[in-house]
């Protein structure tokens, strides 16, 4: 366990720059964008037409609510902004790949820049959207603060410490102690590429907020989000 620094992601408004930005480091931390959908949704639907994919634009067109195509436009639309921004491409120039899944051969690993080193992760939940960018495999997840009957019903399912935490927790607080434990989880399955096919109990991160367990070889972080939120990312040392 190591004591737990909060990262802040830099909040990306109308993905509008003067230079192209300078992409992350090896060895150095991620670099991490909070997307509000409430406030990039416009932007976003007015360059979606040149700057998502086909296979991006008619996902979008598939959701039925307005507010959940508006959050996944304005996620896709910002990462292949600022994609183009790091690589120095335009946005609708940048080939995304997925990579073979560590547990199977079908190709639904980790979302990839085909033929570049640049490694990045998505997430949005709840009307805000989160970016990260490294030199080397990296995961970031999002996720609203549930109600306590959903607290209490998937904390059961995750590493047994984990769980007996949770159990402990002041019901008051035991929704968002799941809520950032689940971020931290699912942040670094993405980082390993397994995503949820990998076992919920086979790793323990730790549900405190000033405590975070570090799997070997990667390192774990809270994330800054709005409230009613939780977040987290891990990015492979």
């Amino acid at each position: 366990m190591t004591t737990c620094e909060v990262e802040r992601p830099a909040e990306l408004r109308n993905g509008v720059w003067e230079h192209p930005l300078p992409p992350p480091l090896p060895g150095g931390p991620p670099r991490l964008w909070l997307v509000r959908a409430d406030g990039f949704a416009a932007d976003a639907s007015r360059l979606a037409g040149v700057v998502l994919d086909d296979g991006e634009q008619e996902r979008a067109a598939a959701f039925r609510q307005a507010e959940d195509r508006d959050v996944y436009v304005s996620a896709h639309v910002g990462l292949r902004l600022l994609l183009g921004a790091y690589l120095g491409t335009g946005p609708a120039d940048v080939p995304l790949e997925r990579l073979p899944c560590p547990l199977c051969p079908e190709p639904h690993g980790r979302p990839a820049v085909r033929g570049n080193p640049l490694h990045f992760s998505l997430s949005h939940s709840g009307g805000i959207c989160l970016l990260a960018f490294a030199a080397t495999p990296v995961g970031v997840d999002t996720e609203r603060v549930p109600d306590p009957a959903v607290a209490d019903e998937i904390g059961a399912l995750l590493h047994p410490r984990e769980a007996a935490e949770l159990r402990e927790c002041d019901a008051v607080d035991r929704p968002l102690a799941f809520a950032r434990a689940w971020a931290r989880k699912e942040a670094y399955l993405k980082g390993l590429g397994t995503g949820l096919g990998r076992p919920l109990t086979l790793d323990y991160l730790g549900t405190g907020a000033d405590r975070i367990a570090q799997p070997p070889g990667w390192t774990v972080g809270d994330v800054a989000v709005p409230d009613g939120h939780a977040a987290a990312v891990a990015v492979r040392c």
